[in-house]
C-alpha cells in the first residue's frame, strides 16, 4: 500500500551547502582547541604562583613562559575563528544573493512571456479604441442633452408618469366591490305622526 500522504520532495544539497557545513565544523573545532587551551592557562598561572611562593622561581618563570605561549596560540585561533565565521557569512550570503538572483531571473522570463502576448502596437491600439469610445460616448450625451427642448422634456416627463402610472396597482372600482354584505339601516313605511301642541290660557286677573 503505497503513502496516501505522498513522498517528502528530498532538498538538494549544493557545493555551497557543503562548503558552509565543513566551515561550520571547523569553527566549532576551534572554539573548542580555544576552551581548552584556555583552562590550561588558568592552572599553568595556579601553579606558578604556588612555585613562587614554595620558591621554585626557575619553574614558575618555565611555566610562565609556557603560559605566554599559549595565549599567543589563543590569539591566533581568535584570528583563524573570525576568518571562518566571516568566510561562513560570505557564503551564506553569496546563497542569498544566487536566490534573489534566480527569483529575478524567473521574473523576468514570465514578464517576457507576457510581453509577448502584448506589443506595444496592440497595446497603443487598445489605448487608442478606449479614448475614442470615451470621446465618443461624450459627444452623444452632449448632443442628447442639448437637442431636446422645452416640450420635449415636457413629453418626455408625461410619458415617465405614464410608465410610473402602469407600473402600479390598479386600484379597485366601486362596481367591483361586492355590496351583497352591506347591512343598510330599515326605512319606516308608516308617515310620522305630527306632535300635539299644547295651547296655553292667559292668566284671569282676579277682581280688586
Amino acid at each position: 500500500m503505497g503513502n496516501i500522504f505522498g513522498t517528502k520532495k528530498k532538498t538538494r544539497v549544493t557545493e555551497q551547502d557543503k562548503a558552509v557545513l565543513q566551515l561550520k565544523q571547523q569553527r566549532d573545532k576551534l572554539k573548542q582547541y580555544q576552551k581548552k587551551i584556555l583552562t590550561v592557562i588558568e592552572k599553568d598561572k595556579e601553579l606558578a604562583r604556588k612555585l613562587l611562593k614554595e620558591d621554585k622561581r626557575e619553574r614558575a618563570k618555565l611555566l610562565l613562559k609556557k603560559k605566554r605561549y599559549q595565549e599567543q596560540l589563543v590569539e591566533k585561533t581568535d584570528k583563524q575563528l573570525d576568518t571562518v565565521e566571516q568566510l561562513v557569512h560570505d557564503l551564506e550570503f553569496a546563497q542569498v544573493e544566487m536566490q534573489v538572483l534566480n527569483s529575478l531571473k524567473a521574473g523576468n522570463e514570465s514578464l517576457k512571456e507576457v510581453h509577448k502576448l502584448f506589443s506595444i502596437e496592440d497595446i497603443d491600439k487598445i489605448m487608442d479604441e478606449t479614448r475614442e469610445g470615451i470621446e465618443k460616448q461624450k459627444e452623444i450625451d452632449d448632443i442628447l442633452a442639448g437637442a431636446l427642448t422645452t416640450e420635449d422634456e415636457d413629453a418626455v416627463d408625461l410619458e415617465f408618469e405614464e410608465i410610473l402610472r402602469q407600473s402600479l396597482p390598479d386600484v379597485p372600482k366601486i362596481s367591483d366591490v361586492d355590496t351583497s354584505e352591506i347591512e343598510l339601516p330599515s326605512v319606516p313605511t308608516e308617515e310620522p305622526k305630527p306632535k300635539k301642541e299644547k295651547i296655553g290660557r292667559d292668566p284671569v286677573p282676579l277682581p280688586a
